[in-house]
């Protein structure tokens, strides 16, 4: 009889922790999902007026087609002059630039050139794989002065046809659109960039890592609560052994 409470103990604590640590993994997986967007990153603190480096990463999401190019777009209206993008093995980029018609003034100069678009496109072999990413990094000289924020819209093309456009404005306060367009916060003109270098992340990835905490957390509640049946088991196993052995 002993032996029967035992296992079923056993059997009560295993299930209870399994509970736990499933609905951690299935938290941890949403937090995947949620942060798998195209989204901008930076090793600098971009500010109004300056330089910086700009990092993208592109998710393939998709379970039966490679990601084989990439177009990001950028403003002529809070334009940039040029950029210089990081070679990538495999891939090859252009920098597209255009005249304007209504030279804008920004920076303390007038801009009559402007950086409209740079396209990366993989070379057979060297696309992006269902379940990998890459990076696609440039820099640019004299962010935009006028605005806050530098927006990217992002155009991601697939082996199979599909085309997938990211370009839906983020605002702060409301829930994130399904295809956010990459952006970076811009540090107000003049702020000092040398001596602290951040990363911009997009809002997912705050979400993602607190889901996947949830996760941990939720499973460490799971082995917790089998701990304490299988503790309360032992107790009346060992009470059960007692009065046996009173009686005998």
């Amino acid at each position: 009889m002993n032996n029967s409470i035992t296992r079923a103990g056993l059997r009560v604590g295993i299930r209870v922790t399994g509970v736990g640590l499933a609905a951690g993994a299935l938290v941890a997986l949403a937090a995947g999902t949620a942060s798998a967007h195209v989204s901008a990153v930076s090793p600098d603190k971009p500010s109004k007026g300056g330089d910086a480096e700009i990092v993208l990463r592109v998710p393939n999401e998709e379970a039966n087609a490679n990601t084989t190019r990439l177009e990001v777009d950028f403003s002529t209206t809070d334009p940039v002059g040029d950029a210089d993008t990081r070679p990538l093995s495999g891939w090859t980029a252009k920098v597209n630039t255009a005249t304007l018609a209504k030279p804008v003034p920004e920076n303390n100069a007038t801009v009559t050139k402007a950086l409209t678009s740079i396209v990366w496109t993989a070379a057979p072999g060297n696309a992006i794989k269902p379940g990998e990413f890459q990076e696609f990094a440039f820099r640019v000289e004299g962010l935009p002065n006028s605005t806050d924020e530098f927006v990217m819209p992002a155009v991601q093309t697939y082996s199979n046809g599909d085309v997938v456009r990211w370009d839906q404005k983020t605002v702060a306060g409301q829930q994130e659109p399904e295809h956010p367009a990459p952006h970076l916060d811009l540090a107000p003109a003049g702020e000092d960039t040398s001596s602290t270098a951040t990363v911009t992340r997009p809002s997912t990835d705050g979400t993602a890592r607190w889901l996947g905490g949830s996760g941990l957390v939720v499973g460490a509640l799971g082995l917790g609560v089998g701990g304490v049946g299988l503790a309360r088991t032992r107790r009346k196993v060992s009470g059960s052994e007692r009065k046996g052995s009173e009686s005998t």
